[in-house]
């Protein structure tokens, strides 16, 4: 098997993304059939883009019928989706009004970051801070999240399903970072 990355850990980093992606799409998945199509179909539509995002990582690792410029453009595509859908478009009704409009906010930051980097054409002039950004981002905003829904929201069955699909666009931006960062470094 003929794979992108010789360094274990890179090896390392894109094979914690995929693991956890895969098992955090899985668990979702699960939650879907669990509480009826009716009432989990934006997390199902979430999931494809997901799938897509971990389906083009493994493909970008194994060098199997994706170049770079495809996986830069499909991934950002994807990833880009989700934060219009999840965080723009179709927000969850938050408790917490500041917390709610610093998601907004950083939602909105995160595309613009992901429009500025990813689809620019020169792709190998980013640096690793323009990189790590992306998913810091992205990480700050599954914490709000997060904070809100332990602390503001009322625990119920749909909690932990929740808080799962919060934490699996990081994880997967969290692979992309590192696919980009190892490649700006090798060429």
């Amino acid at each position: 098997m003929n794979t992108r990355y010789k360094k274990k850990t890179k090896t390392f980093d894109i094979m914690i993304t995929s693991v956890g992606g895969a098992l955090s799409v899985a668990v979702m998945i699960f939650g879907v059939f669990h509480f009826g199509l009716q009432n989990a179909w934006p997390e199902l539509v979430l999931n494809m883009f997901y799938v897509a995002c971990l389906a083009m990582i493994w493909m970008y690792f194994l060098n199997y019928r994706i170049t770079t410029k495809q996986f830069n453009y499909w991934c950002s595509i994807s990833v880009g989706m989700t934060v219009l859908l999840r965080d723009i478009l179709f927000p969850p009704p938050l408790a917490n009004y500041p917390l709610h409009l610093a998601c907004f906010t950083l939602s909105v930051l995160l595309l613009c970051t992901l429009t500025y980097f990813y689809a620019r054409k020169d792709w190998k002039s980013y640096t690793k801070s323009n990189l790590w950004l992306i998913c810091i981002i992205d990480m700050v905003i599954a914490t709000l999240y997060h904070i809100d829904i332990v602390f503001f929201e009322s625990v119920d069955e749909y909690t932990n399903y929740m808080l799962t699909e919060i934490w699996i666009r990081p994880t997967i931006t969290y692979g992309l970072v590192a696919c980009f960062v190892t490649e700006s470094e090798e060429q």
